[in-house]
């Protein structure tokens, strides 16, 4: 690490002052251009810190930027992290105040929740599907605090990958009675289709992504609990939404979920 303590802590109140006020800023990596991974997991560790010393609880996590391609361009080889508080749900079929985020999208997921901890290193996708109590569709809003979405990705870390809002819905499934690869998703705006994708687009199979994240854990130490909800990463592009846009994600096998911005 690079950063020292006070610096981490001050960076943590920034970025989560600017998720609570709705307004933006530029990337901290223009002030903390020597900022590591280490460092930018310790400031989204301080915004966790932050919301729990205030009664929130952690609901889930969730795995972002779960391209190959994407991964590819930007020189890592796993995806990136974050987590979800219980204040980021919307109920399904519900609604979410646009004037609350600042300049939201929406992304398909698929969402596992676990019934066994996971670990790593050494982690499988096997080993996740025997975790896995059921999956169901869900829809992420991601909203950078970070200004025209203009970020490097130490910068998105630590400000808890985009993390915002989340819907989950459907039919919980069994994954193993499912082939996730091929499982099909259509999501519409206002009725129109806006994003078509399938499971493999998440790093050929979405369960290798909640591996990859029990990978990373383990090797800080942690694990995934039991009873976690998992956001396996974005399965299209993410489609920008306003005040009065309605979405709804249908998934193969699955049902559907939705939200409405007010």
């Amino acid at each position: 690490m690079s950063l020292d303590t006070a610096t981490i802590e001050a960076l943590a109140a920034h970025l989560e002052d600017c998720e609570q006020q709705a307004h933006d800023t530029l990337k901290i990596t223009l002030d903390h251009p020597d900022m590591d991974w280490a460092d930018a997991y310790a400031v989204q560790e301080g915004i966790r810190r932050r919301k729990m010393a205030r009664g929130a609880r952690i609901v889930g996590l969730k795995a972002g930027l779960t391209s190959f391609a994407k991964m590819r361009q930007m020189g890592i080889e796993t995806p990136i992290f974050g987590f979800l508080a219980d204040s980021f749900a919307v109920p399904d079929a519900g609604q979410c105040r646009h004037a609350e985020l600042i300049h939201p999208k929406a992304e398909p997921e698929i969402v596992f929740v676990t019934k066994a901890p996971l670990a790593g290193p050494g982690c499988t996708i096997s080993e996740v599907l025997a975790a896995t109590d059921f999956v169901l569709p869900g829809i992420e809003i991601i909203d950078s605090r970070y200004r025209d979405f203009k970020f490097d990705l130490k910068s998105v870390v630590a400000d808890n990958c985009s993390s915002s809002r989340f819907v989950v819905g459907g039919i919980p499934r069994d994954p193993r009675a499912l082939d996730l690869r091929t499982t099909g998703v259509v999501m519409e705006k206002n009725g129109q289709v806006v994003a078509l994708g399938a499971g493999a687009a998440v790093l050929g199979h979405p369960a290798n992504a909640v591996a990859m994240l029990a990978n990373h854990l383990g090797l800080r130490g942690e694990t995934i609990p039991a009873g976690t909800l998992i956001l396996s990463g974005g399965l299209t592009e993410a489609v920008s939404v306003q005040a009065g846009d309605h979405v709804m994600l249908h998934m193969q096998g699955m049902g559907c979920t939705s939200l409405a911005f007010v």
